[in-house]
């Protein structure tokens, strides 16, 4: 698996890939992701919408599509299944991870899909080309297949509490973690799921340049925090994005595709 790519190789393969912009903010940032792809973004980049590409019949934020949306949703984005994809962002939460995540779960090929490392920051800092120029390409006929295992439903978390079949890793702040911190949607209480980890996503970047740490370096921090790289994991969060973020570094570690629990506390958090 290429999980990620360095800008400088982006800027070598510009017209040998498929670029998504899939930058997505938290809605109290106040920051419009489409609005700033228009102004700026990295030349041949197609955005990705976040919102409007997940489960549109499901309550519950960035839930994945039933398979015949994403094969309309990618057919309408030009994407071939033999396209190499390059995922950024230029967001905090690192939303890149979550469309890499969705397209390994819908049977893109692990060597095609990669996000940018250090994402449009990264490549605007390095003075690389940017551009308001929107591309559009010919629909194609992209065909999916799902990878069922890749992802964990609200029942199989409840048994996994008493079984202790797989891991369960939390990347919310630790504040949110320990219910310290109000969640910001109303409808949410506060805390973790009973015997969940606690490993918030930023432990894995370098926030200097948000790039990822490297191999030993991640190593390092899962087992600092108490987990077995042995043993089977699965990740949640708030949404279902940040999550994507430790599946990406445990597949570093790995080689391993994440198991994501796509509800997350949007869904296990709400009050009765």
């Amino acid at each position: 698996m290429q999980q990620l790519v360095t800008t400088d190789w982006l800027n070598e393969n510009l017209d040998r890939v498929k670029i998504l912009d899939a930058s997505w903010h938290l809605p109290n940032t106040n920051r419009d992701a489409l609005k700033e792809y228009q102004e700026n973004h990295i030349k041949n980049a197609i955005f990705f919408d976040l919102d409007k590409n997940s489960n549109q019949n499901s309550n519950l934020p960035h839930m994945l599509s039933e398979k015949k949306d994403w094969e309309k949703t990618v057919s309408e984005l030009g994407i071939n299944n033999s396209d190499h994809i390059i995922v950024y962002d230029n967001s905090d939460v690192i939303s890149s991870c979550r469309v890499w995540y969705n397209f390994l779960y819908f049977g893109h090929d692990p060597n095609l899909i990669s996000v940018l490392d250090g994402g449009f920051k990264k490549w605007s800092d390095g003075k690389k080309p940017i551009d308001n120029n929107i591309v559009e390409f010919s629909n194609t006929n992209y065909s999916a297949n799902e990878n069922k295992n890749m992802v964990i439903d609200k029942d199989l978390v409840n048994k996994n509490i008493t079984k202790k079949v797989f891991q369960l890793i939390d990347a919310r702040g630790k504040q949110r973690f320990l219910g310290l911190q109000p969640e910001s949607r109303a409808e949410l209480r506060s805390g973790n799921i009973n015997g969940s980890i606690n490993l918030p996503f930023t432990e894995l970047i370098n926030l200097k340049n948000k790039t990822f740490k490297d191999k030993d370096d991640l190593t390092k921090v899962f087992t600092d925090n108490n987990i077995s790289l042995e043993k089977d994991m699965a990740f949640t969060c708030g949404s279902g994005v940040t999550a994507c973020i430790l599946g990406l570094a445990n597949s570093i570690i790995s080689g391993k595709k994440p198991m994501i629990y796509d509800g997350s506390w949007a869904e296990y958090g709400l009050k009765e």
